[in-house]
């Protein structure tokens, strides 16, 4: 399996929520200063990171578009998507122990009363099933710092029966296909532990206009490429905003890493 990498984040805490413009930088302050620094004093957690996601239409989405339909988006799935809160860790429980409620129940009553702006959240915690890294990997440091732009897309399978020939799309194209392509940093394929979406991909690129430049068209020379994404990334069933493209706002790493 040549091209794929390890890295020593390898569970994930992932929330999508919305805030009211009027109180967003608050929000982003206190995250900062005060939120991200007690969750990262816990034992395993490496690193957070708060992204903005761009505005619908305001980016390409992978392929020109017509492959995802949101026509499906599921019934009762929280559809906060225009912020993105995110945790490594060293392992899944890590993340679930305590469990996300648990730890916000021992909050103060200041920090509860910010962590309460967001609304229709939503959250997984997710682990990796794989990851590569691309060229862009030598322009971010320190190199466990999450990207400057990403690409997270959560979703559900069609059919239980789609899935191995999502795997092997996955292993055999789609992350091999982006070590060479400039601008990506990592791609990481995620599997649930908690949460409503099963499956995610996590793609980080060096800025938003290297993934437009590089990434959104790049299987075009390859049409037998461009026709099995279409037909494993059809019927797929996406969290409301996904495939959320996003800049990064600030992130935080442990300070002993």
């Amino acid at each position: 399996m040549a091209g794929f990498a390890l890295g020593e984040d390898r569970a994930y805490w992932i929330s999508w929520f919305n805030l009211p413009d009027a109180k967003r930088h608050e929000f982003f302050t206190w995250a900062y200063e005060s939120y991200v620094p007690k969750v990262l004093a816990r034992h395993g957690l490496l690193w957070g990171a708060l992204y903005a996601s761009e505005a619908t239409g305001g980016f390409t989405p992978l392929g020109g578009g017509g492959r995802i339909s949101h026509k499906k988006d599921p019934k009762g799935v929280p559809a906060g998507d225009r912020y993105i809160m995110m945790f490594g860790a060293m392992d899944a429980y890590a993340l679930a122990d305590p469990t996300p409620d648990e730890f916000h129940a021992q909050l103060n009553k200041a920090d509860s009363k910010m962590l309460a702006l967001r609304t229709d959240e939503r959250r997984n915690i997710m682990l990796e099933e794989a990851r590569i890294e691309g060229p862009g990997i030598i322009e971010v440091m320190p190199e466990m710092a999450p990207a400057p732009a990403i690409q997270l897309g959560s979703f559900n399978s069609g059919a239980w029966a789609d899935e191995e020939e999502m795997a092997a799309w996955y292993a055999r194209w789609r992350l091999p296909s982006l070590t060479a392509l400039p601008g990506c940093v990592r791609v990481r394929k995620l599997i649930s532990v908690a949460g409503w979406a099963k499956h995610a991909c996590f793609y980080e690129f060096t800025s938003l206009q290297a993934r437009e430049e590089h990434f959104v068209h790049y299987e075009k020379p390859n049409k037998k490429m461009v026709k099995w994404s279409t037909d494993v990334v059809r019927d797929t069933v996406h969290a409301p905003g996904s495939a959320n493209i996003a800049g990064r706002v600030f992130y935080v790493l442990k300070t002993n890493t």
